[in-house]
């Protein structure tokens, strides 16, 4: 008989691409990841990875078993689901992933609330960008996740997915404390063509975001440096190395170099939580998204 536990270390790396990513997300480490899919090849007899590089491959037949994998914990996820509305408490394991600035200035809070109020309740977090946790809810390789979109860039979701808003973070134009625009109390789109921006990789929401907005301004932005978080995006303004947009949200006191102005009209980022279908009548799903709109100000 097939061991679960090995079929779910398979299936994790079918998703996540890694044995290092599929170990972060289980809460194991890479070596425990892949003892138990050697353990899986010698119960099926059967090669499921193979060297790529510095990376692994799934194999066809591990694409097949991966797949079956999945069915199995769906069926799992049904029978947990339902004993757990019988019971009427949120209890079991939970996973959520949340994108830089959620995990930071929101998930603190809601999950010690939760820890809290549900001590029979194992909720877990990984930090995810919402293009991907999005996918990743599909599959089952978490329960919830916490997105975001913009008000001219919305984020699809696939069939199966279900979400409710949490709130609207606004996000200012952030400059260095010597800038022209520094003082002003607001400053239209149409005034940013010759500044020199810090943002986001492209990919990433905000980045797409912002090339975007400035075409539709009529200006081409002039990219000079690009990072994945917020906070390294405020060191280089207030280095005095050029403007960056950032959220409210997790962004914490600026330093002293930097100051934020007003954008007019001022651009709204829309957070979702978002789960499977089949979980939505799981008390820890319900319970963990009034805790996010609860902490939600």
């Amino acid at each position: 008989m097939l061991d679960l536990a090995r079929l779910r270390a398979l299936h994790a790396v079918s998703v996540h691409g890694t044995v290092g990513a599929a170990a972060a997300a289980l809460g194991y480490t890479p070596s425990a990841v892949s003892q138990q899919i050697a353990k899986l090849e010698r119960e099926t007899r059967t090669t499921l990875l193979e060297r790529r590089g510095r990376g692994v491959a799934l194999t066809a037949d591990a694409l097949h078993l991966a797949d079956t994998a999945r069915q199995l914990m769906a069926v799992m996820e049904r029978a947990e689901t339902e004993l757990e509305q019988r019971r009427g408490v949120p209890s079991g394991r939970l996973t959520i992933a949340a994108f830089a600035s959620a995990a930071r200035g929101l998930l603190p809070q809601v999950l010690a609330d939760l820890a809290r109020r549900h001590p029979a309740l194992d909720a877990r977090m990984n930090e995810v960008d919402p293009h991907l946790s999005i996918d990743l809810v599909a599959k089952g390789a978490v329960d919830v996740a916490v997105v975001h979109d913009w008000d001219i860039a919305p984020l699809p979701t696939p069939p199966g997915v279900e979400q409710a808003v949490i709130g609207d973070d606004l996000c200012d134009l952030v400059v260095p404390a010597e800038h022209r625009f520094a003082g002003r109390t607001s400053v239209r789109r149409e005034e940013l063509k010759d500044e020199r921006w810090i943002t986001q990789p492209p990919g990433l929401v905000c980045h797409e975001w912002l090339v975007r907005t400035l075409r539709e301004a009529g200006c081409e932005p002039d990219i000079a440096h690009q990072a994945e978080e917020n906070p390294t995006l405020v060191a280089l303004v207030a280095a005095g190395l050029g403007v960056a947009l950032i959220p409210r949200l997790g962004r914490g006191p600026l330093p002293s170099g930097a100051v934020t102005v007003r954008l007019d009209p001022v651009p709204v980022r829309r957070l979702y939580a978002l789960w499977r279908t089949g979980a939505s009548g799981r008390p820890a799903v319900s319970e963990t998204v009034r805790g996010l709109r609860r902490h939600w100000v």
